[in-house]
C-alpha cells in the first residue's frame, strides 16, 4: 500500500511517500480503506522522535482516519464491509489502509464528507473527554480555552456552544486569529502576546469568581496565571506542555480553593477505556455533527503526496482548525 514513511527522525525532510505492507486486522479489529486523515500536533512530535506510538501500534504517522471497512477481523460483529466509518488509531493513519479496533469505530453520518469525518476523532474526542468527561463542564459555567485557532481548541469551542450554550468561553489567541475565534463562539478573547498573565482580565470578566474549567496545552509558563484564574473547586486539565514541564505551584492556595490539576492524554489509554470514551462521544456529541450543528473547521485539504507542505503549515502555525490529508 501507499504510505508516508520516515527516514529517521527530524524535520520535514524525513517524510517520504513510499510503499509499506498492508496491515492485517487482528482479533476485535477491522481493516479500513482510508480516504482521509488529518495532521495533528502529536504527528510532528512523533516525527521528531519524541512521541513513540504505543506498543503494538503502527510506526506510521496518523492518529485518526475516515474511510470504509475493507475487512472484518476475528470476533467482530455489528459492523459490515463497505460501511463508512471514522475512528481513532494508535498510528498508521497516513496510509491507504489502517487497522482499528471495532470498539473505536463511529459510523460517519450521511451528511458528512470523508474529509470532515477525518477531523473528528482526535481533536473533538480529545476536547470532549477533557472538557466534559474529566472537566465535568456544565451549562452556565465559565471555561478558559488556550490555543486560539488550533484543532482541539476550536473543537472545544464548538462542542461547548452546542452542548452548553449558556456557558461563557474565554479564549487566548494570537491577534491574527482572534476574529475567527470570535466567530466560532468565544465570548472573551485575550491576546496572549500582549497579556501573558491573563489572570487579572479573567478576574475582572468573572467578577472575581474565576473560571470553573481551564483546558491547557501550554504547561509550565501558564501554571501560575492558570491557578490564579481558577475558581473555587475549579479544574485545570493539562493536555500538553509546549512551554515546558516544570513550574512552581502555590499549594496553599490550591488547598484553600480546593482546586484540581489533572493531567490527561488520549493516545496511550487502554483499548477498553478508549472504547468507553468513543461510546460516550457517540451518544452525546455525534448527533450534533449529523444535524450540522457542528461542522468541522478545515483550513486546507492536501493530498498524501503533499504531506510535507501539510506539516510545514502546521509548524508555521498558519492553520485555523484542521489540516486534512486526502489519501484516496
Amino acid at each position: 500500500m501507499k504510505a508516508v514513511l520516515m527516514e529517521g527522525f527530524g524535520g520535514i525532510e524525513v517524510l517520504k511517500v513510499g510503499e509499506a505492507d498492508r496491515p492485517v486486522a487482528a482479533e476485535g479489529q477491522v481493516l479500513v480503506k482510508v480516504f482521509a486523515t488529518s495532521v495533528n500536533r502529536p504527528d510532528l512530535v512523533q516525527r521528531e522522535g519524541k512521541y513513540p506510538p504505543p506498543p503494538g501500534d503502527s510506526e506510521i504517522l496518523g492518529l485518526e482516519v475516515a474511510g470504509v471497512i475493507e475487512e472484518l477481523g476475528p470476533g467482530v460483529s455489528g459492523w459490515s464491509v463497505g460501511q463508512r466509518v471514522m475512528t481513532l488509531v494508535g498510528g498508521g493513519g497516513y496510509a491507504e489502509y489502517a487497522v482499528a479496533y471495532a470498539s473505536h469505530l463511529m459510523a460517519i453520518p450521511d451528511s458528512m464528507s470523508f474529509e470532515e469525518a477525518a477531523c473528528v476523532c482526535e481533536s473533538y474526542i480529545t476536547a470532549f473527554l477533557n472538557v466534559f468527561m474529566i472537566g465535568e463542564f456544565k451549562d452556565k459555567q465559565t471555561a478558559i480555552l488556550h490555543g486560539g485557532g488550533g484543532g482541539v481548541n476550536t473543537a472545544a469551542i464548538q462542542l461547548c456552544r452546542a452542548l452548553t450554550p449558556a456557558s461563557k468561553l474565554i479564549v487566548t489567541a494570537s491577534p491574527e486569529k482572534m476574529e475567527r475565534v470570535r466567530e466560532v463562539g468565544a465570548d472573551l478573547l485575550i491576546n496572549f502576546r500582549e497579556t501573558p498573565d491573563f489572570s487579572e482580565v479573567v478576574k475582572e470578566y468573572t467578577a472575581k469568581k474565576g473560571a470553573d474549567l481551564i483546558l491547557d496545552h501550554i504547561g509550565a509558563k501558564y501554571l501560575a496565571p492558570n491557578m490564579n484564574s481558577l475558581a473555587y473547586k475549579g479544574k485545570l486539565v493539562i493536555i500538553g506542555v509546549t512551554s515546558g514541564i516544570k513550574a512552581e505551584l502555590n499549594l496553599a492556595l490550591m488547598m484553600v480553593k480546593r482546586q484540581q490539576i489533572i493531567g490527561s492524554v488520549l493516545r496511550s489509554r487502554p483499548v477498553p477505556e478508549k472504547g468507553e470514551i468513543v461510546a460516550e462521544f457517540t451518544r452525546c456529541a455525534l448527533p450534533k455533527f449529523a444535524d450540522r450543528t457542528i461542522v468541522p473547521i478545515i483550513e486546507k485539504v492536501f493530498t498524501i503526496d503533499q504531506v510535507a507542505e501539510a506539516h510545514r503549515m502546521m509548524e508555521a502555525d498558519q492553520h485555523f482548525g484542521k489540516i486534512v490529508l486526502k489519501i484516496q
